[in-house]
């Protein structure tokens, strides 16, 4: 009896270390995400970094994942010529109740396109928790400089709203005879839609400006419909009208309020209240017309990869006579002792990182610009390795081993012509569209040194490839002028081909590689690929082609709630 006691007790001591060690010493299994959580920023009494205007705001999020290792998780959209801005674009996070979740905004004046953090003027940061943000809702506080003194009269107030509802409203809206601004010229109109919120309206969507135009067409877009109406189609929703102007004082064109139970296919008058005040006999300064509105489930970049779409990931690299003898080390095709050059780089960079989206890893590669074996004519969409039925190289390696043994065969000659490989992608993504699954989307890479010569062709070639499953990546290598590099990357207005025809999206990203020489080549493949997962989930929704393993029903807009989708 006493030994069975005594196995008894060590039994016992035995599961209470057991319970012990699973309690207090297990490592702790990642706490599931709670919520995400969209943050709206705004800021107040900026500095004033330039002689002839103001400021051009862009504030940058950063999260420290552990110690002093800070990574961006975010930005806004640029302002120009303005003090105060309300950005409307939110950073979406997810929020871990256990977890303390340092953040820090960082708020630059960018004066160029394509500036750098690091070229742009510093207004001033703040360091907070997501935690903090989360508790207030709103939380307003002075900014500062990276020495903590205070930035000026700077301030940044964050708005914290939990997004529970993962559907957005699909808009396609116009106008019809807006008021004339501009003295020597029409007006350049945008929209901004608003919130009601218990404090006020609060910005949640502005559109491009169309030049010149008193009946504008906008591009489609996509409002989250928590940011749009908390959900609730009865709930006042306030759109107003402005003629842009490059100094930051935009007129005000109208308003008018409405709701989304109404705003299906309709017109609204636009009306500006002083001038209805003032002027006998005003009916409106113009009509905005609801082209399209329907309510949509919003799916993720990760949805469609997970749900199996391939990211097809083509390169092209330009033999531009430009580029200089490849013999000499003034080339920018040169290959140094080391096996370096700038192509290089840029294709181990963003090859790197794309290829994971790629189950076979088997890429295309081009180039363009020289002179091929065997009859010596000029080529703009030759297969590297020169076998035209399979241009396909394994992996990165395969593509870099291909353009190495490639160079001593080519003779680099010219013009620099981008139009031929857009368009040859775009017989892929062509084919890929027409089976109305999301399946493919193709990742077109140009590597180039110079001044594109058929900027015509180029022009309509990206409006045309706008509208199917591709989006175009192009990487600037050396010093030359890349203005029209960034006329391409159509970031700040609507990129049009040679007969008026908008592209229907923005599809280009520039970056010139001189100004990550000195960086960690993550730093290229992020700003590289920035802009890449917004592509994609934006042209698959925008068609309401859902993942593959999906299969849920979108909804028209209605007087009843519309059902959650």
């Amino acid at each position: 009896l006493r030994l069975l006691d005594l196995n008894i007790i060590i039994i016992i001591i035995i599961i209470m270390d057991w319970i012990y060690i699973a309690l207090f010493k297990a490592p702790k299994a990642v706490a599931d995400c709670v919520t995400k959580v969209s943050l709206s920023i705004s800021c107040d009494h900026l500095l004033d970094m330039d002689a002839f205007s103001k400021s051009d705001p862009l504030c940058v999020l950063f999260m420290n994942s552990s110690g002093n290792h800070w990574f961006e998780v975010g930005r806004t959209e640029k302002i120009e010529n303005c003090l105060s801005p309300k950005f409307s674009k939110p950073i979406v996070l997810d929020y871990y109740f256990e977890m303390v979740q340092k953040l820090r905004f960082e708020v630059h004046d960018i004066d160029t396109e394509n500036c750098s953090l690091q070229e742009a003027d510093f207004l001033g940061q703040l360091e907070c928790t997501l935690g903090q943000i989360v508790s207030s809702r709103k939380l307003t506080k002075p900014l500062v400089k990276k020495d903590k003194m205070p930035a000026g009269k700077g301030t940044i107030t964050i708005c914290a709203e939990e997004m529970t509802d993962n559907r957005v409203v699909a808009f396609e809206v116009a106008a019809r005879k807006l008021d004339k601004k501009d003295f020597f010229g029409k007006s350049d109109p945008f929209l901004e839609f608003y919130k009601q919120t218990e404090t006020g309206w609060q910005l949640a969507h502005r559109t491009e400006v169309v030049k010149n135009n008193l009946n504008p067409v906008w591009r489609p877009f996509q409002i989250p419909i928590q940011s749009l109406c908390a959900g609730d189609v009865e709930k006042p929703i306030k759109i107003d009208c402005y003629d842009h102007n490059n100094s930051g004082d935009h007129d005000f064109i109208g308003t008018f309020q409405t709701s989304l139970s109404q705003i299906q296919q309709a017109e609204f008058d636009c009306i500006n209240s002083k001038k209805k005040e003032k002027k006998k006999g005003y009916k409106n300064s113009g009509i905005i017309v609801i082209k399209k509105s329907k309510i949509v489930r919003q799916y993720t970049f990760l949805d469609y990869i997970m749900g199996g779409c391939q990211i097809n990931f083509t390169i092209a690299i330009d033999f531009t006579g430009s580029n200089g003898d490849p013999k000499f080390p003034q080339s920018l095709h040169y290959i140094n002792p080391q096996g370096y050059n700038e192509y290089l780089a840029a294709i181990w960079a963003v090859g790197n990182v794309i290829q994971d989206y790629d189950s076979d890893k088997m890429f295309p590669a081009f180039g363009f610009g020289a002179q091929i074996p065997p009859a010596w004519q000029v080529n703009h969409e030759f297969p590297i390795n020169f076998n035209p039925s399979n241009p396909f190289c394994a992996g990165v390696e395969g593509v870099v081993a291909a353009y190495q043994q490639c160079l001593p065969q080519v003779k680099l000659y010219g013009p620099t012509n981008f139009s031929p490989i857009i368009n040859h992608v775009a017989q892929f993504g062509r084919q890929a569209l027409q089976q109305q699954t999301a399946s493919q989307y193709f990742v077109l890479l140009i590597i180039t040194d110079g001044v594109i010569t058929d900027m015509d062709e180029t022009r309509n070639a990206i409006v045309n490839a706008s509208r199917l499953p591709m989006s175009i990546i192009i990487v600037g290598v050396g010093g030359a002028d890349f203005s029209a590099m960034e006329f391409l990357d159509g970031d700040d207005g609507v990129l049009r081909s040679t007969t008026g025809e908008n592209a229907m999206r923005d599809i280009v990203q520039f970056v010139p590689f001189r100004k990550f020489q000195n960086c960690p080549k993550e730093l290229l493949a992020q700003s590289v690929l920035a802009e890449i997962p917004d592509q994609v989930s934006g042209f698959f929704n925008t068609f309401n082609l859902k993942p593959l393993e999906s299969c849920t029903p979108t909804s028209d807009l209605s007087a009843s709630a519309p059902p959650l989708l």
